[in-house]
């Protein structure tokens, strides 16, 4: 698999995050502007409801509680905005790219033109036209009616190589000893099988004896485990690598500047007039994380629908595994780095700080992805990636790469998943107690020591 391969989806998956990240963040300081301390539709009112609740806000309450309230808020506001249309369009066509490209690759074949001069057995055309097809080139003989036609059609372009009375080969412009092109190589191939097959011929031996003494059935080849890699699934498990990488680092982002917007408007105040700590930052987390299930849904529904409508490789073989792998670790790598991102806006109180408070928060994100996606090129796993796949901060990556590719099992998958759903549960316990000392707190941007002590980890 060739690097090159992978530029054209990598480049706009970054272009597309830088996109999304500077569209959000040019919509948080117009509504920082537009916000007031008593404003903002979700304001909760002394019964626990929304003062201007709509029908279906007042049955989400009913139902939910005043998280799933909070909740509805984030879904509706994030679909709503133009950053969630215009960053899914733009993965959206990522993802369309994606599919669509290696099908045509696949399904485009070159076409060479080669002429004939003489007398050509049809065992020596078959060998010829077979020779291409190995390098998934199509041939077309024509006959030539002499050596200086031939040459004529050469300097013209008609034809790419001509073959003179099977004796010996003449093209346009020379080829290098040192050459190693798809075209240098199938000349040489088609001299060689032209060479030994004519030779043979030569000797006395019939043509489809020939033809079979030159082209003898390959030996069986046994192994003792079966294959462990295949083109299809490191490709799969690609895509689901930079799908996890976007949407981690776009949902955070998200949850980072949506506390901060709120903590600098003071509509946070306003909320927790009426809300706990905790059921602001679990309805925030819900929400955006239902939008992040919503996007990730339509995402890979686009991807196996143009899959499966375009012939793509995308449903064969393991390469679904693959794809639920990714999904597992989409929600699982969510649902661990939320509550980093959360309790990181909270020791803010201004957007300009975002960005300083987003790349410490981003590095182990940015590590995970870069060690993962070297993985993929390498012939098997180092000890390092092996490692990282049961480091919660690490594992949407690393686990979510080796299991598509099948370098591990599902027990191993399964630990993996239940160490991280375990360090989730001690992330949201701690971002919980950051978030409820750090979120009425302004003058300047706070440092985790100034919020975290002993009796703020045991509340």
């Amino acid at each position: 698999m060739k690097t090159s391969f992978y530029l054209l989806p990598i480049v706009a998956v970054i272009a597309a995050v830088r996109i999304i990240i500077r569209v959000r963040r040019r919509a948080a300081r117009q509504a920082q502007a537009q916000a007031g301390t008593g404003s903002g539709d979700a304001a909760v009112g002394p019964a626990g409801g929304l003062a201007t609740a709509d029908r279906v806000s007042a049955r989400i309450h009913r139902l939910g509680g005043d998280v799933a309230l909070v909740a509805w808020r984030e879904v509706r506001e994030r679909v709503k905005g133009r950053t969630f249309r215009v960053g899914t369009l733009i993965i959206l066509l990522v993802v369309a790219a994606a599919v669509t490209i290696p099908v045509l690759r696949k399904g485009g074949t070159a076409t060479d033109k080669v002429g004939v001069v003489g007398t050509l057995s049809a065992p020596l055309r078959l060998t010829v036209v077979a020779t291409g097809r190995a390098f998934s080139t199509k041939i077309v003989l024509t006959d030539e009616a002499s050596e200086a036609a031939a040459k004529s059609a050469l300097r013209a372009g008609r034809i790419q190589l001509a073959i003179i009375d099977a004796q010996r080969l003449i093209v346009n412009q020379a080829i290098s000893s040192t050459d190693t092109s798809t075209g240098s190589v199938l000349v040489r191939t088609i001299a060689s099988s032209v060479a030994l097959q004519g030779g043979l011929e030569a000797a006395g031996i019939p043509p489809l004896d020939a033809a079979r003494l030159a082209h003898p059935p390959p030996l069986p080849v046994e192994s003792l485990q079966p294959v462990k890699h295949n083109d299809t699934a490191r490709t799969t498990a690609l895509y689901g690598l930079i799908l996890t990488f976007v949407l981690l680092t776009q949902y955070g982002t998200w949850l980072l500047m949506g506390v901060v917007e709120e903590k600098s408007s003071r509509v946070a105040e306003v909320l927790l007039s009426t809300l706990r700590p905790g059921q602001l930052l679990g309805g925030k987390v819900l929400g955006i994380g239902t939008v992040a299930m919503l996007q990730t849904t339509l995402i890979v529904g686009v991807a196996l629908g143009l899959g499966a409508a375009l012939g793509s490789d995308l449903l064969h073989g393991t390469a679904p595994l693959g794809v639920v792998g990714a999904l597992i670790w989409v929600v699982l790598g969510y649902a661990f780095y939320c509550w980093v991102y959360a309790a990181g806006g909270s020791l803010a109180d201004r957007q300009e700080q975002v960005q300083s408070l987003a790349f410490p928060l981003q590095l182990p994100i940015l590590f995970g992805y870069i060690v993962s996606f070297t993985a993929l090129g390498n012939g098997s796993p180092s000890t390092l990636i092996k490692v990282l796949a049961y480091l919660p901060p690490t594992a949407p990556f690393a686990m979510s790469v080796l299991f598509g590719v099948g370098d591990v099992g599902w027990w191993q998958f399964a630990l993996s998943a239940l160490l991280t759903v375990a360090a989730t549960v001690l992330m949201a316990r701690g971002a919980a107690a950051v978030y409820k000392r750090a979120i009425l707190r302004t003058g300047g941007r706070l440092h985790l020591r100034d919020v975290v002590g002993a009796e703020a980890l045991s509340t």
